[in-house]
């Protein structure tokens, strides 16, 4: 094999992650000898994804009948994407990305803390803005309930961090124990202002975790920020998904790209012998996946784990970076920050089977 036929097979695999061609990605590949030395630069957080793309590469070159060895050098290089409309990406904010649900109990909350920690862990610069006024939960997730954010200028707020996340929310400047008794413009403001007045530094992504549903306050949030992709997060039960449908048509309404849909409680995990049943529908994350031609980025199982660890403060991918759990977050924030990356995020996609890294 000469180095043009190498860089022509890598060109044309098809990247695990992503399921689109690596094209422009393999940025050098020649044969030395009976070592075929190559660099790839992925446009989304690389850390721990080596094994997973160094499999695929030895597998096409031993299609060929390549019998020499892979020598590979992995780089990752994120990029701002497009966002809505006329709106400007902010500085110093590369991407940011919606994590929203048609309805309230489906988890969506735990889903955006972990897909941040899972970023981070992979070698992102992330952020987290908790955009749900009226229930902020973020500040209890991450382990910071009770904390206050400071300024050093008068003028704009110190991000907290933890878990290598720069957080920010309105939990951390309310009384926990008082209701927010606000109206659809004030809800609006302020998460503007969480949003513009906090120093969050270089970040490569901006998760937020918006509020439920499709009212007033999500729609102007959709309209004035400026979002590079959306996540919809659902459970595998009808209510669930038809709300989890007008959630998917808002942003569309709004020319926000929607990345995929995220399925969660699709299975109940027994923690006494670890049987898996599913006991609030199946099938419902492929089914609305296929009707709106957009990738099911993963599925996650009802699992007490998750729950115990988040409301200690330490999400699953911190609690249990091994674990099962923790390699499914993992593998949907690849997923999703590689579907991004990808610039086809209003096309259809393949749908991949999770696994543990």
């Amino acid at each position: 094999m000469n180095s043009i036929k190498l860089q022509a097979v890598l060109a044309a695999l098809p990247d695990p992650a992503s399921g689109r061609p690596l094209g422009a990605a393999v940025k050098a590949a020649e044969v030395v000898g009976d070592v075929a030395r190559v660099s790839i630069t992925l446009g989304y957080p690389t850390g721990g994804y080596e094994p997973t793309l160094r499999e695929a590469l030895e597998g096409a070159l031993a299609s060929t009948g390549w019998r020499g060895t892979l020598s590979l050098t992995l780089a990752s290089q994120i990029e701002a994407q497009a966002v809505q409309g006329d709106l400007k990406p902010l500085p110093h904010i590369r991407n940011i990305l919606a994590v929203a649900s048609g309805k309230g109990g489906v988890g969506k909350s735990t889903t955006a803390a972990n897909l941040a920690v899972a970023l981070a862990v992979q070698g992102a610069r992330v952020g987290l803005l908790d955009a749900d006024i009226y229930g902020p939960s973020q500040p209890l997730m991450m382990g910071l309930a009770g904390q206050r954010p400071e300024t050093s200028d008068g003028k704009k707020l110190e991000p907290l961090r933890a878990h290598g996340v720069a957080v920010m929310s309105i939990g951390f400047l309310i009384d926990e124990s008082q209701p927010m008794v606000w109206r659809g413009p004030m809800v609006t403001q302020a998460l503007v202002q969480l949003l513009g007045e906090t120093r969050w530094g270089e970040l490569d992504y901006l998760i937020v975790d918006m509020p439920p549903g499709t009212g007033d306050t999500q729609l102007t949030l959709a309209q004035r920020v400026p979002v590079s992709g959306a996540v919809i997060v659902t459970t595998p039960q009808d209510i669930a998904l038809a709300d989890a449908r007008k959630g998917l048509m808002m942003f569309r309404k709004v020319s926000v790209p929607v990345l995929g849909i995220i399925e969660n409680m699709a299975m109940h995990v027994c923690s006494q012998c670890g049987h898996e049943e599913r006991i609030i529908g199946a099938g419902g994350g492929d089914r609305m996946a296929l009707e709106y031609q957009v990738p099911l980025l993963g599925s996650l199982p009802l699992d007490v784990h998750i729950r115990e660890q988040t409301d200690s403060g330490t999400p699953t991918v911190m609690a249990d970076p091994a674990g099962r759990l923790a390699g499914a977050y993992r593998y949907i924030a690849r997923r999703t920050a590689a579907r991004l990356a990808s610039g086809v995020a209003n096309q259809a996609c393949p749908t991949f089977t999770a696994s543990d890294d």
